[in-house]
């Protein structure tokens, strides 16, 4: 089956099988390894992306359910080689260890933030609680959160 997306921006036209997820469409037939497989059951959060705004795991959501959808991957953050405040706010706030989750940190806190642009610490605790990091920077991601929060709300970039 044919299905069309908008990923990053960019109209896509994908032939995808039934069973395919969301997750395997981005990394394998569109090449975006953003999103990564940590767990294939939706506990890890790896895999998140947006999709019509709202942070999915995408290793739970069919291809074809989402169908002329919307998406906005990690690789999509980035405008004009301007990074997005958030990924700047991670650079800064040293929140990257070995990197495997923080692509879907920054969807999730990305998605979180478009729904609550002055997030308490406490907020951006619960907000990051479904993505798994190993390295156990989470400290580091809430004080990035936070300064990027307060940098998209001022207009700064």
């Amino acid at each position: 089956m044919i299905i069309t997306l908008t990923v990053n921006g960019k109209a896509e036209k994908v032939d995808v099988k039934p069973n395919e997820t969301l997750l395997h469409v981005l990394r394998e037939k569109l090449g975006l390894t953003g999103p990564k497989e940590g767990c294939g059951t939706g506990d890890g959060g790896a895999c998140t992306v947006i999709v019509n705004g709202r942070a999915v795991n995408s290793c739970l959501v069919l291809a074809v359910e989402v169908d002329g959808a919307e998406i906005l991957t990690v690789e999509g953050l980035k405008k004009d080689e301007e990074l997005h405040p958030l990924q700047k706010a991670f650079i800064e706030e040293h929140a990257v260890q070995c990197g495997y989750c923080i692509p879907g940190v920054l969807m999730t806190a990305l998605s979180y933030l478009m729904e609550n642009p002055s997030p308490t610490e406490e907020e951006i605790k619960k907000a990051i609680s479904g993505n798994l990091c190993r390295c156990g920077g989470y400290p580091f991601m809430v004080k990035a959160i936070k300064k990027a929060s307060e940098v998209m709300k001022s207009g700064q970039s």
